[in-house]
């Protein structure tokens, strides 16, 4: 796979070609000729309206198929915006273009330099050369909004917020109830470096993957809202709030179950209910679900929750603000399988409070050991943090990344000259809480808690990925 920098091209394979962007942004696309300008409208591709010849934009991803591309395309430029138009793209992380071939072989990736007060990159080119098509990174910022970029290539742009009710699930005959318990976490140790190495290596820079707020206002299918938010008020918690991008992602998975006839939280497809709920642009800081068959009506469903000591801790948790609901029915023997999403969106304040919450918890392990307090370090929070986002946009779970980089290289990486380091991550915990007491219960990973010699420490986390959110502990002396 390539790492390209600004300006710099590779051609590309015949057949479509897919660009994703993971992270709090949305992704848009320009199709325009030799000149520089669309011929409408319809050349520009955005979120709200995902189609256009040779180009179709799904969540994060944008696929193009250049033989497909109207007469007289000769280049389609992938422009990013924050989700949040309000926030500058430099107090997100940087974007990272992830570009794949036809079957998902990867090709290449770029991470520009970090914006900052813009509030649109021009990412990358994909432009016709020859009898061929080329790509070229470009990471070239805008301040005049998605709009203005829009009329500088010509398309006359109309805003329009109108939202679809969320469609009430059909009646079923009733099927024996049941609940699939989450997967137990999973931690893995880090190993302790050696003393740091004499020249700092450069590795790919990651970009974080999950990231931003509620979507318009959804109905409330058979009064789950009411039954949900009655609960949550018994328990003393804030009510949630219904988002039609968590009811999509559980109307998905519970397709994908009631096709495999049986309960998971990744589908016969190989995509777990985190991911779809991340493909559907939500962010979450933090998510739960409920996977559940038999229940014929909403009502059922969240008696049948109310009723599970686990699953009511879910429904009640005070952290969640927003929930969404789908229900499928198998289609063969009149069963029901549902899924329920609960999630809270990511914010920069609410990462750095989670973050500080380990912090704090750790510390606390530490003042009971008879040990002096870590210290919080920027740049082995950088490092953690880019780790987290890393195995979330790579998918994989492992202190070694995909480039054979170390948590002692990712640390010199960003800067920190400390001369031992020892990492912890971990993934599917919900909470700082639940993080840190599953840290403590392993041997290993309490022994970098408790080692006398660290001084300092950095925090990551990252949601999104196949388990659900991953987080990462570095330590440095």
């Amino acid at each position: 796979m390539n790492e390209l920098v600004p300006g710099g091209n590779m051609p590309l394979p015949g057949g479509a070609v897919t660009v994703r962007v993971p992270g709090p942004f949305d992704v848009s696309a320009l199709i325009t000729d030799d000149g520089g300008k669309v011929l409408g409208d319809a050349d520009f591709v955005f979120f709200n309206q995902p189609s256009a010849p040779g180009a179709r934009l799904e969540g994060d991803t944008l696929t193009v198929d250049p033989p497909r591309l109207r007469a007289g395309a000769t280049k389609v430029t992938v422009v990013v915006s924050p989700a949040d138009p309000a926030t500058p793209l430099g107090s997100l992380p940087t974007p990272a273009l992830q570009v794949s071939a036809p079957g998902g072989r990867p090709l290449a990736r770029f991470a520009p330099p970090r914006p900052r007060q813009e509030t649109v990159l021009l990412l990358a080119e994909i432009y016709r050369r020859g009898d061929g098509w080329k790509l070229r990174a470009v990471g070239q910022g805008y301040a005049d909004g998605l709009a203005g970029l829009a009329r500088d290539f010509g398309v006359d742009v109309i805003d329009d917020d109108a939202a679809g009710a969320t469609p009430a699930p059909p009646a079923h005959a009733p099927a024996p109830p049941a609940h699939i318990p989450v997967p137990p976490p999973t931690y893995a140790p880090g190993p302790q470096a050696p003393p740091a190495p004499t020249s700092r290596p450069v590795v790919p820079t990651p970009t974080l993957v999950d990231l931003h707020a509620s979507g318009p206002p959804q109905a409330d299918p058979d009064g789950f809202l009411a039954l949900v938010n009655s609960a949550r008020a018994r328990a003393g918690s804030p009510p949630v709030f219904l988002d039609g991008r968590l009811a999509s992602a559980a109307r998905a998975h519970a397709s994908a179950m009631a096709a495999a006839g049986q309960l998971g939280v990744e589908g016969p497809d190989g995509v777990s209910v985190y991911q779809r709920l991340t493909a559907t642009g939500y962010a979450y800081l933090t998510v739960g679900e409920h996977l559940v068959s038999g229940p014929r009506t909403a009502a059922d469903f969240v008696d049948y929750c109310l009723g599970d000591e686990k699953a009511r801790r879910t429904l009640c948790e005070p952290a969640f603000t927003h929930a969404g609901l789908g229900s499928v029915s198998d289609g063969r023997f009149g069963g029901m399988y549902w899924t329920a999403l609960w999630a809270r969106p990511f914010t920069p304040g609410d990462l750095a409070r989670t973050a500080a919450e380990v912090v704090d918890l750790t510390n606390r392990e530490r003042a009971r050991a008879g040990l002096p307090p870590l210290t919080t370090d920027a740049l082995l929070t950088t490092a953690a943090q880019a780790h987290s986002a890393d195995m979330v946009a790579r998918t994989f779970y492992s202190h070694t990344s995909p480039d054979g980089s170390q948590p002692w290289d990712r640390a010199a990486a960003a800067g920190s000259r400390r001369r031992t380091i020892g990492e912890n991550i971990a993934c599917g915990q919900r909470s700082p809480a639940e993080v840190v007491d599953g840290w403590m219960n392993s041997p290993g990973h309490r022994a970098n808690i408790l080692k006398p010699e660290f001084t300092h420490i950095g925090i990551g986390l990252a949601g999104g990925g196949s388990a659900g959110t991953y987080w990462t502990q570095l330590f440095g002396a």
